[in-house]
């Protein structure tokens, strides 16, 4: 009697397998690019907290010297007065430097680096009166994005 029966296979049809694959790929589609924001979000916020490290180092000279520590002098070629530890923020996406520097007035910013270069928010800039911006070709001078690059 047992061999006459027949027993089905088990298993998967090709249709099934096709149709798993698509829903993947549909859903990988939708998730990828919220995810690479996510990950450009944070990068962001290390920038933006390496820029208030640097203004705060910065404020810390000024109160000590009474003056902003200008551009110094290395081999007839303008350096930057930062530390070291400061000109770099932890994902080494974003390079901290002193733009501009006078006595009395200072701009820093965070220039992109690597994937980070194409970002929506471009570099980040800092002056000593707490002026936030963002200079990017396509939008430089958007309140709304500058808004919503330093406060994401």
């Amino acid at each position: 009697m047992s061999a006459q029966r027949l027993e089905k296979q088990g298993g998967f049809s090709l249709i099934e397998v096709m149709a798993v694959v698509t829903v993947i790929g549909i859903l990988t589609a939708l998730a990828l690019p919220s995810f690479q924001e996510h990950v450009r979000r944070g990068h962001r916020a290390e920038a933006r907290a390496g820029l208030l490290q640097a203004a705060q180092w910065m404020e810390r000279v000024a109160t000590a010297n009474g003056v902003y520590p200008a551009s110094i002098p290395k081999n007839g070629v303008d350096g930057t007065p930062l530390p070291v530890s400061l000109t770099t923020v932890p994902g080494k996406r974003y390079a901290v430097s002193l733009k501009t520097a006078t006595d009395s007035a200072y701009t820093l910013v965070a220039v992109p680096s690597g994937t980070q270069a194409d970002d929506k928010c471009g570099t980040f800039t800092l002056d000593q009166a707490s002026v936030r911006g963002i200079t990017f070709a396509a939008t430089a001078g958007s309140v709304d994005l500058i808004a919503d690059c330093w406060n994401r």
